[in-house]
């Protein structure tokens, strides 16, 4: 019998997972993963680890399975809010939740799960795993959207690897939410009308200033409006001898100083923002709202702009360093000078754009046929070839 450790979360997909391989007779483990100590930074109640790690140990017991805890906090601190830190002090605007599926549940925990027998590790996630058998009988594995498009996680599984996808399964990936929910409720699991968690991956919902003020320590700025037509990306694109001087240009980063707009407020740190971030500006008397087209951590100020289409916060073009490119199907990996089609997000929700990949010595271009708003350095992107996920960078 093949033994599977399921990462218990204390939500109802999780527990549904744990449900359905049971009846599919594997031998199954629960193990809840404890990530945070500090409680004095969330703001809501939403996500209390103590209440969802007492449902997890419910959902075991009615299940039947063994169930225990273990502490990543030590490897969460360093791996994730280290690394966000470290990012957030760079102007970039890091997501935690990719992060925390590649360095702790499908990295620390799946090496744990592995120690203690398991053939396997299971997942709550919205995705699935597809396997090609070669003539030699290799496998590879592929990442497939999840059935259910309002609840597609494949985005945040997008740094997993094949090793890792070999040890992996989503058991409910072919299952739309509602039918989640009454799975749960059918077999009277304490989570089936559980809300679902928000906020960073296993804290819960934070107030990101604050949080970040812990080691990022406020800096007073100034706020500058930039008018539409000093923006950048509303020039005409030049001509070009070729296409990756070209995408070369529509890639980079708008250089914006104090004297291209008028300063029109104060912050208290341009680390604490992000690209098309419109609340915690406190700037009022404008005809549309503003919103963040650039922030200067070195000058610590931010950029602005009126409104959602302007042009300071679209482009056509973003790039991703050979260090940041990650290709989960690496027999699809593309070599310099080579270019394909693909489907892409820049964010989890956002629907798959059409965009064209080009190789290059340094990294790799993603051109969208449409401009996409606010490009953030620090970002994943993501791009599919039909349902399959087949790589990811970090946006430059």
């Amino acid at each position: 019998m093949k033994k599977v450790v399921v990462g218990l979360s204390g939500g109802v997909d999780s527990s549904v997972a744990a449900y359905l391989l049971k009846e599919q007779g594997y031998d199954i483990i629960g193990l809840f993963m404890k990530n945070w100590h500090d409680d004095t930074v969330t703001i809501s109640e939403e996500c209390p680890w103590l209440e969802d790690s007492n449902d997890a140990l419910i959902v075991a017991d009615k299940l039947g399975i063994p169930f225990q805890t273990v502490d990543l906090s030590a490897e969460y601190k360093e791996r994730i809010v280290d690394y966000m830190f470290n990012e957030y002090e760079r102007g970039r605007t890091p997501n935690p939740d990719v992060l925390c599926n590649r360095e702790i549940k499908f990295d620390v925990f799946l090496k744990i799960a592995l120690q203690l027998g398991a053939d396997y590790v299971a997942t709550g996630h919205y995705c699935r795993k597809g396997t090609l058998v070669h003539e030699d009988g290799s496998e590879t594995y592929q990442l497939l959207s999840g059935k259910d498009p309002n609840k597609d996680q494949s985005y945040f599984l997008c740094q997993l690897s094949q090793e890792q996808l070999a040890k992996t399964l989503f058991p409910i990936g072919e299952l739309l939410k509602p039918e989640v929910r009454k799975i749960a409720a059918e077999n009277d699991l304490i989570t089936a009308d559980k809300k679902d968690s928000q906020g960073l991956c296993f804290i819960g919902k934070v107030h990101l200033p604050e949080f970040l003020q812990q080691k990022l320590k406020p800096k007073k700025g100034i706020i500058v409006e930039v008018p539409s037509d000093a923006a950048q990306f509303s020039m005409d694109t030049p001509k070009f001898e070729d296409k990756v001087s070209e995408l070369a240009f529509q890639a980079e980063k708008p250089e914006y100083s104090a004297e291209d707009g008028k300063v029109v407020g104060e912050h208290q740190g341009a680390h604490y923002f992000t690209i098309g971030q419109r609340k915690g500006l406190n700037v009022g008397g404008t005809k549309e709202p503003l919103f963040v087209i650039e922030t200067d951590v070195e000058q610590n100020i931010i950029y602005t702009g009126q409104g959602k289409s302007h042009p300071g916060l679209h482009r056509h073009t973003l790039f991703v360093k050979n260090d940041e490119l990650h290709w989960v199907r690496r027999d699809l990996a593309l070599k310099i000078d080579e270019t394909m089609e693909v489907m892409a997000r820049i964010r989890y929700r956002q629907p798959l754009q059409s965009a064209i990949l080009y190789k290059t010595n340094g990294g790799l271009y993603v051109d969208f046929k449409e401009k996409q708003s606010a490009i953030t350095e620090g970002q994943f992107v993501a791009w599919y070839i039909k349902d399959e996920l087949i790589g990811s960078g970090v946006i430059s």
